[in-house]
């Protein structure tokens, strides 16, 4: 009958390779935190600036702009009765020689395909959409997707004293219609969905 040998657990080694691992894991742990702290500014900053000139491209006569404050923008939102007032991202008002030209609003409805669709629009204080950009999205390649590029040039001109509505046709010239992206109508009207929101937003503040 075969005795089985006795495995022989060196603990002091076992310590030793754990040691090291945990020093590894704790030098690594650091370098992470120091390559966060030395970047984070940068990276706020390089945020802001991108903000700046999304705002600056759907509202260009303003050359400057002033932050509306949260407690306002909540107030907006209670006002113009939105189901979910925390899609209303943010405010600013454009300015130009100590004028308002106009306002820009950042709206984040969550209709789209993929979720959340953030939409910067412009509206000029005469009530018309100077423009819109789309600043985050988890749209599809090569269908939802398409409403970063020119499609979104429709809104242009149109005027903010109604609501806009999406057309699966061809939109009539000089009306509040939108043409939906083709295979897209859902992110056409969460874009869309966004840009009424402004258009209550500039409402409320132009009254």
């Amino acid at each position: 009958m075969e005795t089985k040998e006795k495995v022989q657990i060196d603990w002091k080694v076992v310590f030793k390779l754990g040691f090291i691992l945990l020093l590894i894991s704790a030098v690594a742990a650091c370098c992470l935190a120091l390559t966060n702290y030395v970047t984070a500014g940068t990276i706020e900053e390089m945020n802001i600036q991108a903000n700046t000139v999304a705002r600056q491209e759907v509202l260009s006569d303003a050359t400057e702009f002033e932050e509306i404050s949260a407690e306002d923008v909540a107030k907006i939102a209670t006002e113009i009765g939105m189901e979910k007032p925390e899609e209303l991202l943010e405010i600013y008002a454009g300015k130009n020689n100590g004028e308002v030209v106009g306002y820009t609003v950042k709206t984040g409805p969550t209709s789209g395909f993929g979720g959340e669709v953030q939409v910067l629009t412009g509206v000029s204080s005469e009530g018309v959409i100077t423009g819109i950009t789309i600043i985050k999205h988890n749209e599809t390649p090569g269908l939802g997707a398409l409403a970063t590029g020119e499609w979104n040039d429709q809104f242009t001109g149109k005027s903010a004293t109604e609501e806009l509505v999406v057309v699966k046709g061809t939109a009539k010239e000089g009306s509040n219609e939108i043409q939906a992206i083709t295979g897209s109508t859902i992110t056409s009207k969460a874009v869309t969905e966004g840009v009424n929101t402004s258009i209550q937003v500039y409402q409320t503040l132009s009254e």
